[in-house]
Parts: structure tokens; C-alpha cells; sequence
């Protein structure tokens, strides 16, 4: 069980067992200044466009995480509030950091993507190895942003295309290059709730009508990363982006930057105004979505998930499972099952929690449940007690 520390901020009561030394920030304090930045310790009633720009964007793999994400941190956020984002085309599904599809602002997809090139150039180096060697890049870059310009089509489609004019190469390792060679955003209906289909792509210049900003200060992306996760370390900042030697970076902002250390020793940057709670301020039952980018954007997330816990919601096919958080660290993970007009919210708890929680459990449950199926006719929640 975590220990209660002293936080490091003026002010502090001083009540617990264990207290940290002054400017050290152990698992609790960076537990609740995650929290604060991610507004879970409250929900916002900021509008869903400035969410998003807030946290830098969500992960997207999947359709309907972003809207758990978003339902989790907003107040009285609604399905259609974020798909007729995408659908105006001011949010877009796209591959940015650690070359994953993200939910995204259109303005920012506009300055993050020149970002993450050096990651995507990075890989394909690799892919250039061997299965793509020889293969001239520029003029696989122009042909497939001819095609998907001409029309949205998917990665297979545009990969059988391309290997019309390169033939002896494979056509999904064709399709995989144009993918970091080209900004491809995915289209509607791709994205939008309750609608299916296959995921369909063009260019990011065609689709907003702009072009990359490949003038937009890294810096700046730097410290949006920290208002939305900090206090973070330098390689917290790597792992989050898909980045690398972001230590000059770090030292160019340092001026700029409140600096703190884990319990590791380890230095922790931060933006000095950014909420930065007591440890022991009561957290509320929170269910986190799919991919949930807290899970993803540090070198150790123990500030929010214990190490054991972490082979039972990562597996070994890239999923990244739904969490349930208690008092701030993940507890358990859920799921929804829908039968004919049933609804069933069933919560796998890895270890037994309090009346009290399991009481929280079950009314942020309902309203989860309301989210979700709102037109089943009944709603049911199971939990499975840990052991």
C-alpha cells in the first residue's frame, strides 16, 4: 500500500508516518498532480475542443475510447460533441506520438506532426533494412499522396496500388512506408459513434486545406506535455512522444521550468504555476478508457499503476485494456457487454477495496452504463472482488 508523504508545496499538513524531504516527490504527490492536470480529481466543463488541445491530444487506435476519455473528464459531455468535431473537420484521427493514431485539434495536428517525422523516419530506416531495401522514398511518397488525394482509401487498398509500380515489394510493407512518408488522417465515418467501416485515409493537407507548420517550436510541445503529465523526467518525455535526445531541450526550458526529484533520485521538470495537490486530497472513482494515455506516457508509471497490475491490462497484442481507478491508481479494469436490449458493466478488481469504493463503483457505474447504452432497456453491473 502507498505510504502518505508530505507534499513538497507550502502549506502541507504534516499528518502521516513517512514524510519525503523537501522537493522530492514520491508515488502520492505525483499521483494527485496527474489527476489535477488530467481533470479527474474534478470534472471540467471546458468545451471538448479545448480538452483535447489540453492533453495534447488522446490516443485513438480504437473508435470509442476518446469518447470514455473525454466522458470521464467533462461534465455533461455528449456522443455527438466530439463527432461533430470530426466531422467539421476540427479534430482529426492521425499518427503522431510513438507512432500511434491520436485524437487530435486540427490545429495541432498541424504542428505535432512535423514532431514525430524524426520518430516515423526512425522506423522506417528500419523497414529500408531489409524488406524495403532499395526502395526510392520520395517517389513512393508522391505517388501514394496522389492517391489517396484522388480518393480516400485504405492502408490495403493503397498498398496493392503502390505495388502496381513496385512489384517487387510487398504490398502491406509498401502501404507501411507511405504511412511515415505521408500525413494520413483517417476519415469519417471513421471516428464517429456508432458508426462502423474500414478505415479510409488522405492526405492531412488535403483534408484540412493547409499546410504543415514546421515552424512550431518542439519546446512548446514540451511543455504542453508537462501541463498535461507532469512533473515528468526527461525520459517520461521520450516515451510519450516516441522522441529522442530530448535532453537538450529540457535544458534550453530549465530556466523556464520548476525542478523536483522522485524518490529515485531522478529530476522532475515541471511547470512552476501547475497544480501540484496534497497527496492525501481525496481522489474519486474514475473509469478510464482503452489506450488511456496516462498508462502510456511514462518510463514508470507507478505514480498511477502499480508494476504487477501492468501484464494484466497490456497484452501481448498492443491492446491496452480499460482501467478503473481507486483513490488515483489503477485497481481494477472494466468492460461493457451488450446483449439484445441488456447492458452489462462487469468490473475485474485486482484487490479487494473499501465499502465505500465499491459503493462509488457501482454509481459511477450507472452513469457510465447511461453513457454508453443509453437505449438498452436495462443496465446491470457486476464486480468481481479481487483477491
Amino acid at each position: 500500500m502507498n505510504q502518505p508523504e508530505i507534499n513538497v508545496q507550502a502549506g502541507s499538513s504534516i499528518n502521516s508516518q513517512y514524510v519525503t524531504p523537501p522537493g522530492v516527490l514520491g508515488p502520492r504527490a505525483l499521483n494527485r498532480a496527474l489527476l489535477a492536470r488530467q481533470h479527474l480529481l474534478q470534472r471540467s466543463t471546458m468545451p471538448p475542443l479545448d480538452m483535447l488541445e489540453h492533453l495534447a491530444g488522446m490516443q485513438a487506435q480504437a473508435q470509442n475510447p476518446p469518447y470514455f476519455g473525454l466522458w470521464t473528464r467533462l461534465e455533461s459531455f455528449r456522443h455527438e460533441a466530439l463527432s461533430s468535431l470530426i466531422l467539421d473537420r476540427q479534430a482529426v484521427r492521425i499518427v503522431l506520438m510513438r507512432g500511434t493514431i491520436h485524437l487530435v485539434s486540427a490545429r495541432d495536428s498541424l504542428k505535432l506532426r512535423p514532431h514525430t517525422q524524426p520518430m516515423l523516419d526512425r522506423w522506417l530506416k528500419g523497414l529500408m533494412n531489409k524488406p524495403l531495401l532499395g526502395l526510392d522514398t520520395a517517389a513512393v511518397a508522391l505517388a501514394a499522396r496522389s492517391l489517396v488525394e484522388e480518393r480516400s482509401r485504405s492502408y490495403q487498398e493503397l498498398g496493392l496500388l503502390l505495388q502496381q509500380k513496385w512489384p517487387d515489394y510487398a504490398a502491406e510493407d509498401l502501404a507501411r512506408a507511405a504511412r511515415a512518408l505521408v500525413p494520413l488522417v483517417q476519415v469519417p465515418p471513421r471516428g464517429i459513434w456508432g458508426a462502423g467501416g474500414q478505415a479510409l485515409h488522405t492526405s492531412l493537407e488535403a483534408w484540412l486545406g493547409s499546410a504543415l507548420d514546421d515552424d512550431a517550436p518542439l519546446d512548446e510541445t514540451i511543455l504542453r506535455y508537462l501541463g498535461a503529465f507532469g512533473p515528468a523526467t526527461v525520459k517520461d518525455a521520450q516515451v510519450w512522444s516516441g522522441l529522442t535526445k530530448l535532453r537538450d531541450v529540457f535544458e534550453r526550458l530549465r530556466p523556464r521550468l520548476a525542478v523536483f526529484r522522485d524518490e529515485a533520485g531522478n529530476e522532475l521538470f515541471d511547470l512552476p504555476d501547475a497544480p501540484r495537490p496534497d497527496p492525501d486530497s481525496p481522489a474519486p472513482v474514475r473509469f478510464l478508457s482503452e489506450f488511456d494515455n496516462m498508462l502510456l506516457s511514462y518510463a514508470d508509471r507507478s505514480r498511477i499503476l502499480a508494476e504487477p497490475y501492468r501484464r494484466l491490462l497490456f497484452t501481448v497484442n498492443g491492446i491496452i485494456r480499460a482501467a478503473v481507478l481507486v483513490d488515483g491508481f489503477v485497481r481494477g479494469m472494466w468492460t461493457i457487454e451488450r446483449r439484445q436490449s441488456e447492458a452489462t458493466l462487469t468490473v475485474q478488481l485486482f484487490e479487494p477495496v473499501l465499502d465505500r469504493d465499491r459503493s462509488a463503483l457501482e454509481e459511477e457505474g450507472a452513469r457510465l452504463l447511461a453513457f454508453a447504452d443509453a437505449d438498452a432497456d436495462h443496465h446491470s453491473i457486476r464486480i468481481e472482488a479481487g483477491k
